[in-house]
Parts: structure tokens; sequence; C-alpha cells
């Protein structure tokens, strides 16, 4: 069995102070986009994991494998499994590539072991933050610690083009810098500058930029030096360190990403997608 699990950006994102359990909740507007992983879950004579080209963890701490370790257990069977993770997503970046190789791998488990839909959804809640929204993709709301996801019309009749510096940013570093900042609010997107489809959402902010920008400076100096390259706002998803602008077209999307400077770890364009992972039939 197979399936590709796609990447989300954080079209916006707002943080609030941590819970007595030390999470931080948050509501944002998040979107799947056509960048994507490939996952293949398999019967095995043992359990193993395969990463063939790395970007990923190739032992029992893949988030993917602890979805299906999870489905497994919820089904009450040890069935030996083959996970194989075919990485195009970098990670870490705010791509939720992780999360979304979790949740595809989560709903091919769950075929296989027989796990209904409704333990589905607290599995995936128990998995990770990100884990809920990948499990359902398109253009959705996301709130609390992630487990409120209320999709929305899907978005269309825009391209992005997404830039991957390189820099690697710690999650849990970055949220203490948000912290320790007082929670800052980010810089804001006005209606005009997002595509008509997204205006009603306006303005848009990824509160965490300013956190991220505390832990590493460079990350201003990449979105600066993109801005200045494309002529439009630039925002970074999650918690970093992608960085990502909107364009009408994919051609034009495309220009922009072969225009981001050589260093980039990545660049590409991509579009949106109503889902969050499609099971190969």
């Amino acid at each position: 069995m197979k399936a590709t699990a796609y990447a989300k950006v954080n079209l916006g994102q707002h943080v609030f102070p941590p819970d007595p359990d030390g999470i931080h909740p948050l509501r944002g507007l998040f979107q799947t986009i056509d960048w994507s992983d490939e996952i293949t879950v398999e019967d095995a004579e043992e359990d193993s994991i395969e990463v063939p080209d790395g970007g990923a963890p190739g032992d029992e701490t893949n988030l993917a494998w602890q979805a299906i370790a999870a489905a497994r257990r919820q089904g009450r069977t040890d069935r030996p499994t083959r996970l194989v993770v075919s990485k195009r997503i970098p990670s870490p970046a705010g791509l939720g590539g992780g999360s979304a190789d979790a949740a595809a791998a989560l709903h091919l488990a769950a075929r296989r072991f027989s796990v209904s839909f409704d333990n589905v959804r607290r599995l995936a809640v128990d998995l990770g933050s990100d884990v809920p929204f990948a499990f359902v993709g398109g253009t959705a709301i996301v709130a609390g610690r992630g487990e409120f996801v209320t999709p929305r019309s899907d978005a269309t009749g825009f391209s992005i083009a997404i830039v991957v510096p390189p820099i690697v940013l710690d999650t849990s570093m970055v949220y203490r810098a948000w912290d320790d900042l007082g929670g800052p609010e980010g810089p804001t997107i006005g209606a005009g500058a997002l595509p008509p489809v997204l205006r009603e959402y306006a303005p848009l902010a990824n509160d965490l930029y300013p956190a991220a920008v505390a832990v590493t400076a460079e990350v201003d100096e990449w979105r600066a030096e993109l801005e200045h390259r494309w002529g439009v706002p630039v925002v970074m998803t999650g918690s970093g360190a992608a960085l990502f602008a909107y364009f009408p077209t994919r051609a034009e999307a495309e220009e922009a990403a072969a225009a981001a400077p050589s260093e980039a770890a990545a660049a590409r364009a991509s579009e949106p997608v109503a889902y969050g992972h499609k099971i190969a039939q």
C-alpha cells in the first residue's frame, strides 16, 4: 500500500501563552501544497524502516513508524510491517513533512489493521500537533494544540514560491524565544497583498517570526533578500526556516524560485492541494 503525503504552509498563525502543560495553543490558517513524500506500508517477515534518500530517522523515532505502531496496537495485532519513507519535503523547515508522513502512514496502517475512523482521529492528536491537520489537509483553520481542524473552502487560483534557507531552527528554541520576547505578534500581510481567495482572512501573520529571528538573525536576512529579488512580501511558515511568497501563476512562482540565492537548501514553486495525502489505487 502506498500514499503520497503533502507538505503544508502556515498561511497565518497566531500563538498564545503556554497552557499548564507547557504547550502553546495556536490558531492559524493552514494549507497543503503539492510538495510531497511517498509512503509505503506493506507486510514483511519482520519490522523494518527504510528511508532510502535520508531526510528522516531510519529507526523507531520516525514519526511515520510511530503512527504505524499506534495503529497496530489499536488493532490488537503484532503483524510485522515494512515502512519505506521516500523523502522530498525538506525537514526541519516548517513544512510539516514529518507530520504529513505520519498522517499518510496512519491512514495506510488503519486500513491494514482495521482501525475505525474515530480511533484514527484520536491517534492523530496523540502523534503531534500538525498530524490532525495533515490527515485532513486542504485549507483549514487549525486551533488549540492542533486538534481542532475546521475545513474551509478550497483555496485556489494562486501559486507560491518557497525557499528553504540553509538554516536549521529547533522548534522548542523558537517557542522559548517567543516566551522570552513576551509573546510578540508577527508582521502582518494585508488583504491587498494576498490572493483574492485569501483576502477574507486578512491580515495574516506568523507570530513565531520574531522569535525565529531572535534565535537566528539570518532568517530576516534571507527574508529581506527574497523580498528585494521578488518585489512582494515574504512570509515564514511554521517555526521556520522555510520562506514563501504568493504569485498569480505557477510560471511566475517558478521564475521566482529560480531567482533564489544559490545557497538555498531548496527552492521550488507549489500550488494548493485539497487533501493531506492521497492513497494509491
